[in-house]
C-alpha cells in the first residue's frame, strides 16, 4: 500500500510537475476518500454527548452496584439508539489509511532526497534543488536551522532499501563518478555518502553558519543558524497552530472532570508535538501536516454545522408536535 500510495504522489508529480503541489492535491484527495468514515465517527459521537447526562445520572445513582449499571446503561444505549464502540471503527479505518499516506509520503521524500543526495557526488557538486514558495529544498526542514544541501542527520534516516533501490535506477556515468568516492552498489550507506559529500569544495560554503548570530543554546539542544538556511520555519509554525485549530474543533464526549484534564493536555501538547517533529523532519511532511489539518478543520466546520442544523430540525421537530 506505502509504494502504491507513492506512486499515486509521483503520477501527479508527473502532470504537475512539483511535489509541492502534488501533496496538497495527494493529502486533499485522501480526506475526501476518508471523509464519509470522519461524518459516521463524528456523528456517533455527538449521539454519545447527547446522552452523557443520562449516564452521569445513572453513574450517580448505581455507583455501588455495578451489574445494576451496566444493566441500566445497555438499556440506555439501546432505547437512544447508540454504542460506545460505534465511532471506534471508522476512526480507527481512517487512521490506518492516514498513516498509510504518510509512510508513502517518507517513501517518497527518502527516495527523491537519496536521488539528490547520489546526483551532487555524480556531478561534482552540482545541486538541482525543488523548490516550493518560499522553501529552496522541499527535501530538507523548513528551518534557518538546517541547510540546503542534504546533511547527516537527513541522510540516516533514509533506510538501506531505498538506496540500493536509487543506486539501481542510475547510469552507466553516474555510477562511474560515484565509484571515484569508494561508492557502489555494495558499499552503499548513508554515511559512506555523507562523508563524500563534506569533501565537495562547495559543501562547506553550502553548510556555514551565520557568522552574526550565536549558536542557540536550548535546554536539551543546539541549534545552529545557517548562513543559506533552508526556509523560514513557516510551516512548523502552520502545522502548530493548525493543529490547535484541530483540537478544538474535535468533538468531546467525555464528563467535564475528564475534560478538564486530557482536555487541556491535548490542546497544548499536540500543538507543541506538531512544531518540535515539523522542525526536524524534512518540508515535504510539513506540507503534508499542515494541509492535512487544514482539510480536517474545514471539514470539521462543515460537519458542525450540518449537525448542528440538523440538531435544529429535530428541537423544531418536537416543538411542533407538543404544540399539537
Amino acid at each position: 500500500m506505502n509504494q502504491f500510495f507513492a506512486n499515486i504522489i509521483s503520477g501527479i508529480n508527473s502532470i504537475v510537475n512539483s511535489y509541492g503541489v502534488s501533496l496538497i492535491i495527494f493529502t486533499v484527495l485522501v480526506k475526501l476518500l476518508v471523509m464519509p468514515l470522519d461524518y459516521k465517527s463524528r456523528k456517533s459521537m455527538r449521539r454519545m454527548t447527547a446522552v452523557q447526562p443520562q449516564v452521569e445520572k445513572l453513574q450517580k445513582k448505581y455507583a455501588n452496584d455495578k451489574d445494576k449499571l451496566n444493566q441500566k446503561m445497555a438499556e440506555l444505549y439501546r432505547k437512544e439508539g447508540v454504542s460506545p464502540m460505534s465511532g471506534c471503527l471508522p476512526m480507527l479505518i481512517s487512521m490506518v489509511i492516514l498513516m498509510i499516506m504518510w509512510s508513502a509520503m517518507r517513501l517518497v521524500a527518502n527516495t527523491e532526497l537519496a536521488k539528490q543526495a547520489l546526483s551532487v557526488l555524480a556531478s561534482g557538486g552540482e545541486q538541482v534543488n525543488e523548490s516550493f514558495l518560499w522553501i529552496k529544498n522541499i527535501w530538507m526542514p523548513d528551518s534557518p536551522f538546517s541547510p540546503i544541501i542534504a546533511d547527516h542527520n537527513s541522510l540516516k534516516m533514509i533506510p538501506a532499501d531505498v538506496w540500493s533501490s536509487v543506486f539501481q535506477s542510475l547510469d552507466a556515468s553516474q555510477v562511474s563518478a560515484l565509484a571515484g568516492y569508494g561508492i557502489n552498489a555494495n558499499t552503499l550507506t548513508s554515511e559512506l555518502v555523507s562523508s563524500a559529500l563534506q569533501t565537495l569544495p562547495n559543501y562547506e560554503m553550502e553548510t556555514a553558519l551565520w557568522s552574526t548570530l550565536p549558536q542557540l543554546n536550548l535546554l536539551i539542544a543546539k541549534v545552529n543558524i545557517y548562513a543559506k538556511g533552508n526556509g523560514w520555519f513557516v510551516l512548523p509554525i502552520l502545522a502548530a497552530v493548525t493543529q490547535y485549530l484541530m483540537t478544538l474543533s474535535q468533538p468531546q464526549t467525555a464528563t467535564a472532570n475528564q475534560q478538564a484534564g486530557t482536555g487541556n493536555f491535548m490542546k497544548y501538547f499536540f500543538p507543541l508535538f506538531s512544531l518540535w517533529i515539523c522542525s526536524s523532519y524534512n518540508a515535504m511532511f510539513s506540507l503534508y501536516w499542515v494541509m492535512s489539518n487544514l482539510v480536517a478543520w474545514v471539514q470539521s466546520l462543515i460537519m458542525n454545522r450540518i449537525f448542528e442544523k440538523k440538531d435544529q430540525e429535530e428541537r423544531e421537530t418536537i416543538e411542533e408536535g407538543s404544540l399539537k
